[in-house]
């Protein structure tokens, strides 16, 4: 077993399509993890998740060392809609994969799991993102997300007014650092995106993933 979850329900969020009260904050947190900002050993940790998953993180690279990557390179931090910055912001400076979701498109319940031979689902401006062998979240429809990218299907827009957050963890790690890495990001939410936590756990993976 490699993952730990951290799981986070929100209604009543309010989606922006740019919110100025970001600006300053996120310009500050890339000029951070310039000069440091993100742990190495953090870094480091999620490659040996990815790696105790059978993924290579060098060519499917965890999307909080994308984001990472991208700002060390001088770009500032990505600009989608205020929920989807919150959290890009907290995933690069944690170095946690983040999953962000819109509740009303997901059908039934949802499990962690293994993706099944010839699994795939259309990525968010990308192509058929292939899950069989990796670990997904999926619903009664399927998979809809993994630590690298999520699903066209269920992702967050200026309509969402539910969403679901995860973050996936190395297992060793869930229990000590999932729960303040929670609380920094529902206290982010509820300031720039007015979004309710209604539901909060850290989950650990069963053997299988």
């Amino acid at each position: 077993a490699a993952i730990g979850l951290g799981v986070l329900a929100f209604e009543s969020v309010a989606v922006r399509a740019r919110e100025p009260e970001l600006d300053a904050a996120l310009a500050a947190a890339a000029a951070a993890l310039r000069t440091g900002g993100a742990r190495e050993e953090d870094v480091a940790a999620t490659r040996a998740m990815y790696r105790r998953l059978g993924l290579d993180p060098t060519k499917t690279r965890p999307s909080s060392e994308a984001l990472l990557r991208r700002v060390r390179k001088g770009d500032e931090l990505p600009r989608i809609n205020t929920l989807v910055d919150l959290c890009n912001w907290c995933s690069a400076e944690f170095q946690l994969p983040y999953g962000l979701y819109d509740l009303d498109r997901i059908e039934g319940d949802v499990e962690l799991r293994l993706g099944r031979e010839g699994e795939a689902y259309p990525g968010i401006r990308k192509d058929e993102v292939h899950v069989a062998g990796r670990p997904v979240v999926a619903d009664r429809l399927g998979p809809f997300g993994n630590p690298s990218s999520d699903s066209a299907r269920t992702m967050v827009t200026l309509e969402t007014v539910r969403a679901l957050v995860v973050v996936y963890a190395p297992r060793d790690q869930a229990a000590r650092r999932l729960p303040a890495v929670l609380e920094v990001t529902a206290a982010r939410v509820a300031r720039h995106a007015g979004g309710v936590a209604c539901h909060r756990a850290v989950l650990v993976a069963p053997p299988a993933v």
